[in-house]
Protein backbone atom coordinates (compact mmCIF):
# COMPACT_ATOMS: atom_id res chain seq x y z
CA UNK A 1 0.00 0.00 0.00
CA UNK A 2 1.13 3.84 -0.47
CA UNK A 3 0.19 6.82 1.12
CA UNK A 4 -1.71 9.52 -0.38
CA UNK A 5 1.85 11.09 -1.56
CA UNK A 6 3.63 8.48 -2.34
CA UNK A 7 1.18 7.56 -4.98
CA UNK A 8 1.01 10.98 -6.22
CA UNK A 9 4.63 10.44 -7.07
CA UNK A 10 4.27 7.69 -8.60
CA UNK A 11 1.47 8.39 -10.89
CA UNK A 12 2.55 12.02 -11.39
CA UNK A 13 -0.79 13.19 -10.20
CA UNK A 14 -1.00 15.92 -7.69
CA UNK A 15 -2.28 15.33 -4.25
CA UNK A 16 -5.00 17.27 -4.84
CA UNK A 17 -6.28 15.72 -7.73
CA UNK A 18 -6.21 12.23 -6.15
CA UNK A 19 -8.01 14.05 -3.25
CA UNK A 20 -10.70 15.06 -5.93
CA UNK A 21 -11.00 11.95 -7.53
CA UNK A 22 -11.99 10.54 -4.14
CA UNK A 23 -14.54 13.23 -3.19
CA UNK A 24 -16.36 12.67 -6.56
CA UNK A 25 -16.40 9.10 -6.34
CA UNK A 26 -13.93 8.17 -9.42
CA UNK A 27 -11.26 6.70 -6.90
CA UNK A 28 -11.53 6.29 -3.82
CA UNK A 29 -8.72 4.64 -1.94
CA UNK A 30 -8.15 0.94 -1.45
CA UNK A 31 -7.92 1.50 2.33
CA UNK A 32 -8.08 4.41 4.82
CA UNK A 33 -6.34 4.11 8.29
CA UNK A 34 -8.37 3.32 10.89
CA UNK A 35 -5.96 5.53 13.57
CA UNK A 36 -4.16 8.08 11.15
CA UNK A 37 -7.11 8.57 8.64
CA UNK A 38 -4.32 8.46 5.59
CA UNK A 39 -5.89 7.25 2.31
CA UNK A 40 -3.99 3.89 1.08
CA UNK A 41 -3.52 3.35 -2.54
CA UNK A 42 -2.59 0.24 -4.33
CA UNK A 43 -0.86 -0.66 -7.48
CA UNK A 44 -4.25 -2.76 -8.60
CA UNK A 45 -5.65 1.27 -8.98
CA UNK A 46 -3.14 2.62 -11.56
CA UNK A 47 -4.61 1.17 -14.68
CA UNK A 48 -7.83 2.74 -13.32
CA UNK A 49 -6.02 6.27 -12.60
CA UNK A 50 -4.96 5.92 -16.04
CA UNK A 51 -8.34 5.46 -17.56
CA UNK A 52 -9.60 8.69 -15.63
CA UNK A 53 -7.05 10.06 -16.98
CA UNK A 54 -7.57 9.17 -20.40
CA UNK A 55 -11.26 9.94 -20.35
CA UNK A 56 -10.16 13.59 -19.11
CA UNK A 57 -7.78 14.22 -21.70
CA UNK A 58 -10.19 13.04 -24.24
CA UNK A 59 -12.34 16.08 -23.02
CA UNK A 60 -15.27 14.43 -20.56
CA UNK A 61 -16.13 16.19 -17.26
CA UNK A 62 -16.29 14.44 -14.34
CA UNK A 63 -19.95 13.44 -14.79
CA UNK A 64 -19.46 12.20 -17.85
CA UNK A 65 -16.13 9.96 -16.91
CA UNK A 66 -18.07 8.78 -13.63
CA UNK A 67 -20.83 7.84 -15.93
CA UNK A 68 -18.15 6.36 -18.68
CA UNK A 69 -16.44 3.97 -16.19
CA UNK A 70 -19.64 2.02 -15.44
CA UNK A 71 -20.00 1.42 -19.76
CA UNK A 72 -19.11 -1.34 -21.57
CA UNK A 73 -17.20 -1.18 -24.44
CA UNK A 74 -19.75 -0.25 -27.28
CA UNK A 75 -21.45 2.11 -25.67
CA UNK A 76 -18.15 3.80 -24.40
CA UNK A 77 -17.05 4.35 -28.17
CA UNK A 78 -20.66 5.48 -28.90
CA UNK A 79 -19.82 7.94 -25.76
CA UNK A 80 -16.22 8.73 -27.25
CA UNK A 81 -17.58 9.16 -30.64
CA UNK A 82 -20.31 12.08 -29.82
CA UNK A 83 -17.65 13.70 -27.68
CA UNK A 84 -15.33 13.74 -30.82
CA UNK A 85 -18.38 15.08 -32.82
CA UNK A 86 -18.90 18.07 -30.11
CA UNK A 87 -15.48 18.77 -30.42
CA UNK A 88 -15.07 18.87 -33.57
CA UNK A 89 -17.61 21.34 -34.16
CA UNK A 90 -16.24 23.51 -31.45
CA UNK A 91 -13.09 23.67 -33.36
CA UNK A 92 -14.89 24.31 -36.60
CA UNK A 93 -16.45 27.70 -34.17
CA UNK A 94 -13.25 28.86 -33.30
CA UNK A 95 -11.56 28.49 -36.86
CA UNK A 96 -14.38 30.62 -37.81
CA UNK A 97 -13.74 33.10 -35.25
CA UNK A 98 -9.39 33.23 -36.24
CA UNK A 99 -10.77 33.78 -40.05
CA UNK A 100 -13.20 36.69 -39.15
CA UNK A 101 -10.22 38.31 -37.20
CA UNK A 102 -8.02 37.96 -39.93
CA UNK A 103 -10.57 39.42 -41.55
CA UNK A 104 -11.00 42.30 -39.83
CA UNK A 105 -6.93 42.62 -39.87
CA UNK A 106 -6.98 42.80 -43.25
CA UNK A 107 -9.58 45.38 -43.38
CA UNK A 108 -7.47 47.62 -40.81
CA UNK A 109 -4.16 47.48 -42.52
CA UNK A 110 -5.50 48.19 -46.24
CA UNK A 111 -7.62 51.02 -44.53
CA UNK A 112 -10.84 49.97 -45.16
CA UNK A 113 -12.51 46.60 -45.17
CA UNK A 114 -16.09 47.80 -46.63
CA UNK A 115 -17.36 45.09 -48.80
CA UNK A 116 -19.68 46.29 -51.97
CA UNK A 117 -22.54 44.18 -53.18
CA UNK A 118 -24.17 44.56 -57.29
CA UNK A 119 -28.19 43.84 -56.11
CA UNK A 120 -30.13 43.53 -58.96
CA UNK A 121 -34.08 42.61 -59.18
CA UNK A 122 -35.48 39.36 -61.04
CA UNK A 123 -38.06 36.85 -61.87
CA UNK A 124 -37.57 33.96 -60.46
CA UNK A 125 -40.08 31.23 -61.71
CA UNK A 126 -41.78 28.24 -60.42
CA UNK A 127 -39.48 25.02 -60.04
CA UNK A 128 -40.52 21.96 -59.41
CA UNK A 129 -38.38 20.49 -56.87
CA UNK A 130 -37.44 17.56 -54.72
CA UNK A 131 -37.41 18.89 -51.09
CA UNK A 132 -36.71 17.86 -47.72
CA UNK A 133 -37.90 20.76 -44.83
CA UNK A 134 -36.38 20.59 -40.87
CA UNK A 135 -36.14 22.35 -37.91
CA UNK A 136 -31.91 21.09 -37.55
CA UNK A 137 -30.13 22.58 -34.28
CA UNK A 138 -28.07 25.36 -36.58
CA UNK A 139 -27.04 26.66 -39.94
CA UNK A 140 -23.75 24.32 -39.52
CA UNK A 141 -26.31 21.30 -39.61
CA UNK A 142 -27.46 22.43 -43.35
CA UNK A 143 -24.66 20.32 -44.90
CA UNK A 144 -25.60 16.91 -43.39
CA UNK A 145 -29.21 17.81 -44.48
CA UNK A 146 -27.74 18.09 -48.02
CA UNK A 147 -26.12 14.44 -48.08
CA UNK A 148 -29.41 13.67 -46.47
CA UNK A 149 -30.65 14.44 -49.75
CA UNK A 150 -28.81 13.30 -51.92
CA UNK A 151 -28.26 9.96 -50.30
CA UNK A 152 -32.73 9.79 -50.89
CA UNK A 153 -32.39 10.69 -54.41
CA UNK A 154 -29.38 8.37 -55.62
CA UNK A 155 -31.16 5.65 -53.25
CA UNK A 156 -34.79 6.34 -55.21
CA UNK A 157 -32.83 6.91 -58.57
CA UNK A 158 -34.67 10.36 -59.10
CA UNK A 159 -32.41 12.46 -61.10
CA UNK A 160 -31.65 16.11 -59.53
CA UNK A 161 -30.04 19.07 -61.50
CA UNK A 162 -26.77 20.61 -60.39
CA UNK A 163 -29.07 24.41 -59.52
CA UNK A 164 -29.65 23.40 -55.85
CA UNK A 165 -31.46 26.25 -53.79
CA UNK A 166 -31.77 26.71 -49.92
CA UNK A 167 -35.05 28.22 -48.64
CA UNK A 168 -35.04 29.72 -44.88
CA UNK A 169 -38.45 29.68 -43.65
CA UNK A 170 -38.07 31.22 -40.15
CA UNK A 171 -39.46 35.08 -40.02
CA UNK A 172 -36.03 36.65 -37.84
CA UNK A 173 -32.60 35.22 -37.53
CA UNK A 174 -32.22 32.23 -35.21
CA UNK A 175 -29.25 30.89 -33.74
CA UNK A 176 -31.04 27.44 -32.65
CA UNK A 177 -33.79 25.45 -34.29
CA UNK A 178 -33.54 26.80 -37.65
CA UNK A 179 -36.11 25.94 -40.39
CA UNK A 180 -34.44 24.90 -43.36
CA UNK A 181 -35.62 23.33 -46.83
CA UNK A 182 -33.48 22.18 -49.23
CA UNK A 183 -34.36 21.87 -52.58
CA UNK A 184 -33.30 19.99 -55.93
CA UNK A 185 -34.92 20.92 -58.98
CA UNK A 186 -36.24 17.47 -60.49
CA UNK A 187 -38.22 16.06 -63.94
CA UNK A 188 -40.43 13.97 -61.98
CA UNK A 189 -43.53 12.93 -60.58
CA UNK A 190 -44.83 11.29 -58.03
CA UNK A 191 -44.99 10.81 -54.41
CA UNK A 192 -42.35 10.19 -51.77
CA UNK A 193 -42.22 9.40 -48.24
CA UNK A 194 -41.94 12.45 -45.75
CA UNK A 195 -39.78 14.63 -44.69
CA UNK A 196 -39.40 14.51 -48.51
CA UNK A 197 -41.06 16.23 -50.65
CA UNK A 198 -41.82 16.65 -54.42
CA UNK A 199 -43.58 19.84 -54.89
CA UNK A 200 -43.87 23.13 -57.42
CA UNK A 201 -41.79 25.79 -55.64
CA UNK A 202 -43.35 29.27 -55.92
CA UNK A 203 -42.80 32.02 -58.21
CA UNK A 204 -41.26 35.38 -57.25
CA UNK A 205 -41.79 38.36 -58.94
CA UNK A 206 -39.39 40.77 -57.54
CA UNK A 207 -36.13 38.86 -56.07
CA UNK A 208 -33.06 40.65 -55.06
CA UNK A 209 -30.36 38.99 -55.74
CA UNK A 210 -26.60 39.48 -55.14
CA UNK A 211 -23.48 37.09 -54.78
CA UNK A 212 -21.31 36.81 -51.89
CA UNK A 213 -17.46 36.14 -52.46
CA UNK A 214 -15.38 34.21 -50.22
CA UNK A 215 -16.03 32.38 -47.13
CA UNK A 216 -19.66 31.78 -45.57
CA UNK A 217 -18.58 34.28 -42.99
CA UNK A 218 -18.47 36.96 -45.58
CA UNK A 219 -22.93 36.26 -46.06
CA UNK A 220 -23.98 38.04 -43.25
CA UNK A 221 -22.08 41.52 -45.43
CA UNK A 222 -24.28 40.84 -47.72
CA UNK A 223 -27.41 41.11 -45.63
CA UNK A 224 -26.08 44.11 -44.39
CA UNK A 225 -25.61 45.21 -48.20
CA UNK A 226 -29.73 44.83 -48.65
CA UNK A 227 -30.31 46.98 -45.93
CA UNK A 228 -28.54 49.91 -47.21
CA UNK A 229 -30.03 48.89 -50.40
CA UNK A 230 -33.51 48.89 -49.12
CA UNK A 231 -33.13 51.97 -47.31
CA UNK A 232 -32.46 53.66 -50.28
CA UNK A 233 -35.52 52.06 -52.45
CA UNK A 234 -37.91 52.56 -50.06
CA UNK A 235 -40.78 51.53 -52.43
CA UNK A 236 -39.65 47.83 -51.67
CA UNK A 237 -39.98 46.21 -48.42
CA UNK A 238 -38.70 42.32 -48.12
CA UNK A 239 -40.31 39.44 -46.93
CA UNK A 240 -40.24 35.75 -46.44
CA UNK A 241 -38.97 33.28 -47.25
CA UNK A 242 -35.22 33.71 -48.12
CA UNK A 243 -33.37 31.33 -50.50
CA UNK A 244 -29.48 31.07 -50.74
CA UNK A 245 -27.64 29.03 -53.58
CA UNK A 246 -23.73 28.45 -52.82
CA UNK A 247 -22.49 28.13 -56.54
CA UNK A 248 -18.76 27.30 -55.33
CA UNK A 249 -18.75 25.38 -52.32
CA UNK A 250 -16.83 23.24 -50.41
CA UNK A 251 -17.99 20.02 -52.81
CA UNK A 252 -16.40 22.30 -55.59
CA UNK A 253 -13.82 24.43 -54.68
CA UNK A 254 -11.13 23.70 -52.12
CA UNK A 255 -10.01 27.29 -51.46
CA UNK A 256 -12.77 29.06 -49.23
CA UNK A 257 -11.44 32.57 -50.58
CA UNK A 258 -13.50 31.29 -54.22
CA UNK A 259 -16.59 30.55 -52.71
CA UNK A 260 -19.67 31.94 -54.67
CA UNK A 261 -22.85 32.28 -52.82
CA UNK A 262 -25.85 33.69 -53.95
CA UNK A 263 -28.44 35.85 -51.70
CA UNK A 264 -32.20 36.07 -52.55
CA UNK A 265 -34.41 37.69 -50.57
CA UNK A 266 -38.21 38.32 -51.98
CA UNK A 267 -39.47 42.00 -52.52
CA UNK A 268 -43.42 43.10 -52.58
CA UNK A 269 -43.92 46.49 -53.63
CA UNK A 270 -44.19 49.33 -51.26
CA UNK A 271 -46.63 51.54 -53.50
CA UNK A 272 -50.28 51.38 -53.69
Amino acid sequence: MFRIGEFSRLTQVSVRMLRYYDEEGLLVPAEVDRWTGHRLYSAEQIPMLNKILYLRDSGLNVKEIALALKMDGQKLLAMLGRKRTEIEKTIMQEQEKLKKIETARRGILCGGGDFHYNISLRLIPACKVLSVRKIVADYWCEGELWKELSSFAEKNKIAISGSTFSIYHDTEFKERNVDIELCAPVNTNGNVEPPFNLRTTESVLNMACTMVYGEFSNIRNGYLAFAEWLEKNSGYKMTVPTRQIVHRGPWNESDPEKYLTEIQIPLVSDTV
